[in-house]
């Protein structure tokens, strides 16, 4: 389990808005797969899905990764898929910030709590960016929801 907030190197993306990390000492490392805190990314089937995962790839993969858990209590940073949910920055970047900007992700409106990247997306819809110059976007909680 890594602390509240650790330095990783992250050595896979699986997509839009999940990545691996190796965290801790070397000879020690464990490695963790960290849901980025309040988006939520188009899935690998669904339009945008993997330019999603390419713009988090460009950011963070082999990238030194600020890895800040949102709570202490191991049953609260964690979602349904045993995924270690946090604000992740890579090039001292945001994650979740950045892939809202790019038009890569949604803000989250389920677990989404920063007002600044529900700002981002409406910045993100205004100037079509990435999947919002789709004529119809389905966010992905919609999209799951029939499949």
């Amino acid at each position: 389990m890594i602390a509240s907030v650790v330095l990783c190197l992250v050595v896979g993306v699986s997509d839009g808005d999940t990545l691996k990390a190796r965290c801790g000492d070397p000879g020690a490392y464990e490695q963790v797969t960290i849901r980025l805190a309040e988006i939520d990314a188009p899935e690998k089937g669904q339009a945008f899905g993997q330019r999603s995962k390419l713009s988090l790839a460009a950011l963070c993969f082999a990238q030194w990764a600020t890895i800040e858990k949102l709570s202490t209590d191991l049953k609260a940073s964690r979602d349904r898929y045993g995924r270690t949910v946090a604000r992740v920055q890579c090039r001292g970047r945001d994650a979740s910030s950045e892939q809202v900007r790019q038009g890569m992700a949604w803000f989250f409106p389920r677990y989404g709590k920063d007002a600044s990247i529900r700002a981002l997306e409406e910045d993100a819809k205004a100037s079509r960016a990435g999947l919002w110059a789709d004529p119809g976007p389905v966010a992905p909680w919609e999209w799951r929801s029939v499949r």
